[in-house]
C-alpha cells in the first residue's frame, strides 16, 4: 500500500503538453464542418510531494491548430494550483473548482464558455483523477459511494435555481441509492451499452463504410452513427448502403455537426426519414436554443440530440426547459470538468431526458464511460435508451484505455479516472518537438514558413 500523504503535502507541479495526432490523414473524425481533423490533447499532470506515487491526470480535446492556445489557457491556472494542500482539494475538489471559475479577470474572456471554461474543466479533470486514485477507486466507483450530500456540494448551482435546487438533487441522489448495489452487479457483469461512429465518417468511401458497419453488428454493437450534411444526395446513397447493411433492428443516428441553419435541418432529416434515424445530432448552432426546439417539433419522431459542444450547464438548462432535446449528450472535455457534469446529469434526471455521452477524439471515451457509469448507479438507475458514443482509434496511448465487449462498455477497475496518457506517446506526439512530428516533413515545412 502507498504511504499516505501527510497533512502538509501540496501540489508542486502544474504540467502542460501540447499533443496532437495526425488523423486527418487518413481522414479519422472527418464531418461536414470538420473535414481534416487532428485529433489533440490539451494535457495536464499535477504532481504533489506527497511521497505515495499519485499524480493528477485530465485533458481537454481540441482538432489541431489552436491546441497551443488551449494549454496557455491551462498555464494561465497554474497560480490558483500550485501550493494547494493535496488533502483539500481531493477532499473537496469543489474548492478547487470554485477558485478556478472564480477568478474574476480570467473569467472575463468567457464568461463560464470557449477556451477558458475547457481550461478549468482540464485542471478540475485531473484533480478527480488525483483523488480517486488516493482513494483507490476508479471515478465511477469513488462518486456512486459518495454520500449524497456531498455530491451537491460539489456543484454550483449559481443559475440553476429556477429549473434545479440543491434541495431537489439531493432527493434525486437519495432516491438513486434505491437498488444500486443491484444495478452496480449488472454493471460489473454487463458493462454499459456503447454505440459506434466508428463506420460513419464522412471521408470514408462505401467499401469501407460497408466493411465498418457490418464489423459493428458483428462486435455487438445495436446501434451506429454517420455523418451527414454536406450533400444530401450524397447522405441518402451513405445512409441507404448502411442501413441495408445493418438491417432494420439496428439504430442508425446521424449528426450533421452543426451544419445547417434552421430551416435546413428541417428539409434535411426529413428527407433522411425514409432511413429511419433514431436521432439527428447537432442540426444547428449548438447556441440556438429555440432553433433546437423548432426543429425538434418538425422532424418528430425523429430525435434531436445535442452537447458536445454545449458551452455549460447554463444552456443545457435552457435547452431542457426550451423542450429543445431528446437527448442531452454530455462531453467530459467540453464544460468544467466533472463538477459541473454532475450539475447536468441531476439536470437531465430532472427533466427526464435521457443521456448519451459524446466521445472519441482522444481520450473522450476514457473518460465519459465514469460519468455515465455513475449516472446509471446513483442518478437515473437505467440504461433504457441509454448509449455512450466509442470510437476505435487512439485507445492505445492511454494507460487505461477503454475495453469494448458485445457492444457494451466494460467498467473501468484500476483507479482514477482513466486519463494517464503513456510516456512513450506524449514524447513521440508533443508538437512541435516529439518524435513523430521533429520527423514528419510536412512539419517541419511548416515551421519553416
Amino acid at each position: 500500500m502507498s504511504p499516505s500523504p501527510g497533512p502538509s503535502s501540496r501540489v508542486t507541479a502544474l504540467e502542460t503538453y501540447d499533443i496532437r495526432f495526425p488523423t486527418s490523414r487518413e481522414l479519422d473524425g472527418s464531418d461536414a464542418m470538420n473535414p481534416d481533423p487532428d485529433y489533440s490533447a490539451a494535457y495536464v499532470v499535477l504532481r504533489t510531494d506527497a511521497g505515495d506515487g499519485h499524480e493528477g491526470h485530465g485533458f481537454t480535446f481540441t482538432i489541431g491548430r489552436g491546441n497551443d492556445v488551449q494549454v496557455a489557457a491551462i498555464d494561465a491556472l497554474r497560480n490558483h494550483v500550485l501550493g494547494r494542500p493535496v488533502d483539500e482539494i481531493c477532499d473537496d475538489p469543489g474548492s478547487l473548482h470554485r477558485d478556478l471559475i472564480g477568478d474574476s479577470q480570467l473569467r472575463w474572456l468567457g464568461p463560464e464558455k470557449g477556451v477558458m471554461h475547457m481550461a478549468i474543466g482540464a485542471v478540475t479533470n485531473a484533480v478527480w483523477d488525483l483523488a480517486a486514485r488516493r482513494a483507490g477507486k476508479p471515478l465511477w466507483q469513488l462518486l456512486a459511494d459518495a454520500e449524497p450530500e456531498w455530491i451537491v456540494r460539489q456543484i454550483d448551482f449559481r443559475y440553476l435555481t429556477d429549473a434545479l435546487t440543491p434541495e431537489e438533487a439531493l432527493a434525486i441522489l437519495r432516491r438513486g441509492r434505491e437498488g444500486a448495489e443491484e444495478r452496480r452487479a449488472r454493471l460489473l457483469e454487463r458493462g454499459f451499452p456503447a454505440y459506434t461512429t466508428s463506420a460513419g465518417w464522412l471521408g470514408y468511401d462505401d467499401e469501407k463504410l460497408t466493411r465498418l458497419a457490418a464489423q459493428a453488428v458483428a462486435d455487438g454493437f445495436r446501434q451506429i452513427k454517420l455523418k451527414v450534411g454536406a450533400d444530401l444526395a450524397d447522405d441518402m446513397r451513405r445512409c441507404r448502403v448502411a442501413r441495408q447493411v445493418v438491417g432494420p433492428d439496428i439504430r442508425m443516428a446521424v449528426d450533421a455537426n452543426q451544419r445547417w441553419d434552421v430551416d435546413e435541418a428541417i428539409r434535411w432529416t426529413k428527407a433522411l426519414t425514409e432511413f429511419d434515424p433514431y436521432w439527428i445530432e447537432e442540426p444547428t448552432s449548438p447556441d440556438d436554443i429555440l432553433g433546437h426546439a423548432a426543429i425538434r417539433r418538425a422532424v418528430a419522431p425523429v430525435k434531436v440530440a445535442t452537447g458536445e459542444h454545449v458551452q455549460n450547464r447554463i444552456v443545457f438548462k435552457q435547452l431542457l426547459q426550451a423542450g429543445a432535446l431528446d437527448i442531452v449528450q454530455i462531453d467530459a472535455a467540453r464544460v468544467a470538468g466533472v463538477n459541473e457534469n454532475l450539475a447536468i446529469l441531476l439536470l437531465a434526471a430532472k427533466f427526464g431526458v435521457p443521456v448519451c455521452p459524446h466521445a472519441g477524439g482522444v481520450g473522450l471515451c476514457e473518460l465519459v464511460q465514469h460519468l455515465s457509469m455513475f449516472d446509471y448507479l446513483a442518478v437515473s438507475g437505467t440504461t433504457e435508451d441509454r448509449v455512450i458514443e466509442y470510437v476505435d482509434h487512439l485507445h492505445d496511448h492511454f494507460l487505461d484505455p477503454v475495453v469494448i465487449r458485445e457492444g457494451h462498455y466494460a467498467a473501468p477497475t484500476a483507479p482514477g479516472f482513466s486519463a494517464a496518457m503513456r510516456p512513450e506517446s506524449v514524447a513521440e506526439y508533443t508538437y512541435p518537438g516529439g518524435a513523430f512530428w521533429a520527423a514528419d516533413p510536412e512539419t517541419q515545412k511548416g515551421q519553416a514558413a
